[in-house]
């Protein structure tokens, strides 16, 4: 029987997950700093190695609301790192939790028509541990013009922290 890595994760006490192959890492939560007049799925930016990450909020994408409130609930939530989502390039989810990485079998993945999410976002439900988990489309979280609103943010961001490099 063929299995399935995904990485599961935790948005407002909804379990998510990614194929595995979507991440390149997980990460604590940074500091992370926030231009004026970004729209609100973006929770801000931060460097790594010199590249400006944006993080993107999939609690305000998704329409739910935050379980916790307050700068203590940031302690605790991670991030997933993704190098490319979409037509934006590189882009951190800002998950509450990273809950496991777990392989499972095929015969627990059911296929959901593209209608069932918006832009398609949910590709699949699976069975994990007793609860249905929504496996999600990294290229259709965002739509097209999200997309491209998010590469140019990306660019003035990098732009802005280009200005900051000191020669050597």
């Amino acid at each position: 029987m063929a299995n399935l890595q995904i990485i599961l994760f935790d948005v407002c006490g909804i379990a998510c997950a990614l194929h595995r192959t979507a991440a390149r890492e997980f990460l604590p939560l940074p500091h992370l700093w926030r231009p004026p007049v970004l729209p609100r799925p973006v929770a801000g930016f931060f460097n790594l190695g010199g590249h400006a990450v944006p993080v993107l909020r999939l609690d305000v994408l998704f329409g739910l609301q935050p379980s916790e409130n307050g700068p203590e609930a940031d302690l605790y939530r991670h991030l997933v790192l993704i190098d490319r989502l979409g037509a934006s390039g590189g882009a951190a989810l800002l998950v509450d939790r990273v809950l496991d990485v777990a392989s499972v079998d095929t015969s627990q993945v059911s296929p959901i028509r593209e209608e069932g999410s918006l832009n398609g976002c949910v590709e699949a439900e699976v069975t994990w541990d007793g609860h249905l988990v929504h496996l999600l489309s990294v290229d259709r979280i965002l739509l097209a013009e999200e997309q491209q609103v998010l590469a140019e943010l990306g660019r003035q961001a990098q732009n802005r922290l280009g200005q900051w490099v000191v020669p050597a």
